[in-house]
């Protein structure tokens, strides 16, 4: 199979291991539910084609606050998000973001969705020290690690 022109993955097409990790990350089941956030904002920024100009900032401090802060710190941004957006909350600002990434898109990362798929199947043995990995490698991959 031809490599994946956005990230540069061999195997299947990073679509597919896409819509794999998205029905175990909406199980909420641990360890998937959990790293749902961290999953679909590093396989936006490294297919930067299925990312609208407006959420890149956002994803962007999703990976940030991962990275610099854990679990707890990406809770507590899901739920400032989330009463920003109640619709009791209409006019408050959403969460402060960090400038997007500059320029061009990177094509190439040292972990890609096909490392933290191993089999296709995302096991749950490791999958959160993968995840970690996945993020690091897409946030320095970008000129920000």
């Amino acid at each position: 199979m031809t490599p994946c022109a956005e990230c540069g993955a061999p195997g299947k097409p990073c679509a597919e291991l896409f819509h794999t990790v998205l029905a175990l990350d909406h199980s909420r089941r641990p360890p998937w539910g959990p790293l749902h956030g961290v999953t679909v904002a590093c396989f936006l920024l490294q297919h930067p084609s299925r990312l609208p100009e407006r959420d890149r900032a956002r994803v962007w401090q999703v990976l940030r606050t991962y990275l610099d802060e854990g679990a707890t710190g990406l809770a507590t941004l899901t739920a400032r998000a989330r009463r920003a957006n109640s619709h009791r909350n209409r006019r408050a600002a959403a969460p402060g973001a960090p400038p997007p990434p500059p320029g061009p898109a990177p094509t190439s990362f040292s972990v890609t969705i096909a490392d933290v798929a191993q089999d296709g199947t995302f096991p749950a043995a490791g999958f959160p020290e993968r995840v970690r990995a996945w993020a690091l490698a897409t946030v320095t991959a970008w000129g920000n690690g």
